[in-house]
């Protein structure tokens, strides 16, 4: 009669050993949202590190469009390259940077579908961190063509009157507001189910953005039609403040127009994405 007592006790007492083992040290420091956002932002430079090669898009994507624009279009449009590349290069930074952001949805998406944000959602972090500290990664991406392109532009006779300060400036807003574009593919990549279809519908977007625009030709030669579209076209305002930094000018309106269309981007579409992560169904 004793022996199935001596077997059962330890089973009885396992759960109690256990939870006091795990009680027993102190419970670790929640993380700040800065400091959760960084180390996610680590993760995203990691994967840079094993896989290079997703570099691909941010070192010969840019230098192909600036020397295909310049030599295609700088004898048509302004009767030299070397006058055409100082209209362009800005332009063609915005667009670089503009095109390579909708791989950020391209990458969620591909992580979401590995299982990987279940894990992170089970965490006790800021809630925004992995998608914040994903696109602070990117960040880096997008530095690294813009130093590219603005090499390959120095190197083809773009001479920008602003200086270096007036490059920094232009390329730090460009940057602000290719993080806020972002929050756009972050959205789709959690309602659509293929990375494919994300970049499709990116495509559509980006598209009339960057094509309908001042990045090529000076809207004067448009239809009035077009010239309307131009007029309200985020990346349009975006161009003419780069631009004008670049030359050390004065933005104006066209860098308040730039924030509030970022600020605008992450209100709505941050909000969204944060809402689509918090309920995945």
């Amino acid at each position: 009669m004793s022996a199935p007592t001596a077997t059962t006790q330890p089973e009885q007492e396992a759960p109690v050993t256990i939870a006091h083992a795990l009680a027993s040290g102190a419970r670790p420091t929640r993380p700040s949202a800065l400091s959760a956002s960084l180390t996610f932002g680590w993760r995203a430079m990691l994967k840079i590190k094993h896989v290079p090669e997703q570099l691909f898009d941010v070192t010969v994507f840019p230098i192909m469009m600036t020397l295909l624009f310049t030599y295609l279009f700088g004898g048509a449009l302004a009767g030299s390259t070397g006058g055409y590349v100082q209209f362009l290069l800005p332009g063609i930074l915005v667009q670089s940077l503009i095109m390579i952001t909708m791989y950020t949805g391209h990458t969620l998406r591909t992580d979401i579908g590995k299982g990987v944000f279940d894990r992170f959602r089970s965490l006790p972090v800021w809630r925004p961190a992995p998608l914040v500290g994903m696109l602070l990664g990117d960040a880096v991406r997008f530095t690294i063509a813009a130093v590219i392109t603005s090499l390959v532009g120095l190197a083809i006779g773009w001479r920008p009157q602003g200086g270096v300060v007036g490059v920094v400036l232009g390329v730090a807003l460009i940057l602000v507001f290719a993080f806020s574009l972002g929050w756009i593919w972050t959205f789709l990549s959690l309602i659509l189910r293929t990375p494919g279809s994300i970049m499709g519908v990116a495509m559509l977007i980006i598209t009339p953005l960057t094509f309908g625009s001042n990045i090529f030709v000076d809207p004067a030669t448009m239809p009035g039609w077009l010239q309307a579209w131009v007029g309200v076209n985020p990346v349009a305002h975006l161009v003419t403040a780069v631009r004008d930094l670049m030359a050390g000018a004065a933005p104006g309106p066209e860098l308040v127009w730039t924030l509030g269309w970022s600020a605008a981007l992450i209100a709505v579409f941050g909000t969204l994405t944060m809402w689509r992560y918090r309920d995945p169904r």
